[in-house]
């Protein structure tokens, strides 16, 4: 029976250590995912010469690639490739994290929103967009460069930030889940 106990015991303990790291490593992936997303979005609009964004859809955990077409008008935003869902425990959000990492925004928030064809913003959504040159540009004013976009991921005990430089610099950080954050780049 004491064999047993202590059994059951230590299979506990290395199920919730398992189950932590399981978690980590949904997260961390993620992040790489969004990351490399972000990448493919600033190499498709060089090599396009075209405007191309990563499309993030907040409230269903997914994003996809979109360029612009401008063959036909007026020019619209186009889906390239499959939309990538985030894994289960994974979702956007910084939770109680307060402050973004050094020297990447003034206040921590997620992209600005991405705007239909009109132009009209649409809710709950994110865009990190590049210029036909891969340069990170703003949503509203495609002219200006943007040196505030990032997209968070946590799972309740971490938070990852991508974040994009004017330079187009993308840069993957990552944190406790604390009001006091202490952002180190992966």
């Amino acid at each position: 029976m004491v064999t047993l106990a202590v059994g059951i015991i230590v299979a506990g303990v290395a199920l919730a250590s398992m189950n932590r790291t399981l978690g980590q490593m949904r997260l961390s992936g993620a992040a790489r995912s969004v990351s490399n997303g972000i990448a493919v979005a600033k190499l498709r609009s060089a090599a396009k010469f075209t405007r191309a964004r990563l499309y993030v859809d907040r409230p269903n955990n997914a994003f996809h690639l979109e360029v612009l077409d401008t063959s036909v008008l007026p020019a619209h935003w186009t889906a390239e490739g499959g939309t990538t869902y985030l894994p289960s425990g994974v979702a956007y959000g910084f939770g109680p994290v307060t402050t973004p990492p050094l020297n990447t925004q003034t206040v921590i928030n997620h992209a600005p929103a991405c705007t239909n064809d009109l132009g009209v913003a649409i809710g709950n959504t994110s865009c990190v967009m590049f210029n036909s040159r891969g340069i990170p540009v703003q949503s509203a004013n495609p002219n200006n460069p943007e040196d505030q976009d990032a997209i968070y991921l946590t799972n309740g005990t971490e938070v990852y930030g991508i974040t994009v430089l004017a330079t187009g610099f993308i840069g993957t950080w990552h944190t406790p889940s604390a009001a006091t954050p202490a952002w180190v780049i992966s």
